[in-house]
């Protein structure tokens, strides 16, 4: 965030929150119909990925260019257009593909703008339910919906004891790891849904988040959004979560650490 100018965040808010609604739009006008699926691991696992996916991001990256053409781009399906900007965007055009794929609406269009390469706004777009979650500078989020915004606050009251707590490993965590965490996996009483989870945490309808194996387009949305909302995000072992990986989040700082004690057997 250093020499980042701050009267800058309402351009980039405002096209972010026309963004948005262009997405809906878009999916609703084009994307309605059936898609074809390949599995990008091939035999090796199920990693699927939607003709859909990639409409999705090229419509983002046309938006992007079209308003900031010197802005570098990072995309999960079409990789990287390198510029001298200290400017990037960082997107996900489908986050929970397989949700996409079997018809759950909990999917997304995750996109951030990062300055020197820490994310400093995010939008998280559910075109299926309506409603997209968006910062508009580094201490104010939203949800938007039905018309309204409400102001996102994680709940910071909540204790360890009563917080509800939501995680997934992806396959990432052998039989062997996952008993050198019993303690956590007891306290596991919701599962992950993609981005959603996360933003549910931001609205204060959850407090404790975990999930493995966050690629940088993942979760580089969701920080800036949640960080406005009040909420602490590191990786299990409490480093910067900017490089994506295992990313645990938090409603306060005394349950964050008792979370990453919970994970320190399995923290990497």
């Amino acid at each position: 965030m250093k020499n980042f100018d701050i009267k800058k965040y309402p351009i980039f808010a405002s096209f972010l929150n026309k963004l948005a609604k262009d997405l809906t739009g878009f999916y609703n006008t084009a994307l309605k119909k059936p898609f074809k699926i390949s599995n990008k691991m091939k035999g090796k696992g199920y990693d699927p990925v939607t003709t859909s996916d990639r409409a999705f991001e090229k419509f983002i990256r046309s938006k992007i260019s079209k308003k900031f053409p010197s802005h570098q781009i990072i995309g999960e399906e079409f990789g990287h257009k390198n510029t001298m900007s200290e400017f990037s965007w960082v997107i996900d055009p489908i986050d929970g593909t397989r949700s996409y794929v079997v018809g759950n609406p909990s999917w997304s269009n995750l996109i951030s703008l990062n300055y020197n390469g820490e994310p400093i706004l995010g939008l998280a777009n559910f075109p299926q339910m309506k409603k997209y979650y968006l910062n508009i500078n580094k201490n104010l989020a939203y949800v938007f919906e039905n018309n309204k915004k409400k102001k996102l606050t994680v709940n910071k009251k909540v204790n360890f004891v009563n917080a509800k707590l939501a995680a997934a490993f992806h396959h990432h965590l052998s039989l062997k790891q996952q008993l050198k965490i019993s303690k956590f996996i007891k306290r596991m009483q919701f599962p992950c849904f993609d981005a959603l989870t996360y933003c549910q945490m931001a609205e204060g309808r959850i407090e404790i988040v975990a999930q493995c194996a966050n690629k940088i387009w993942d979760i580089h949305p969701l920080i800036p959004i949640i960080r406005a909302a009040g909420g602490i995000i590191t990786t299990w072992d409490n480093k910067n979560p900017v490089l994506g990986g295992n990313i645990v989040v938090s409603n306060n700082k005394q349950n964050h650490q008792k979370v990453l004690k919970l994970l320190k057997p399995v923290a990497k």
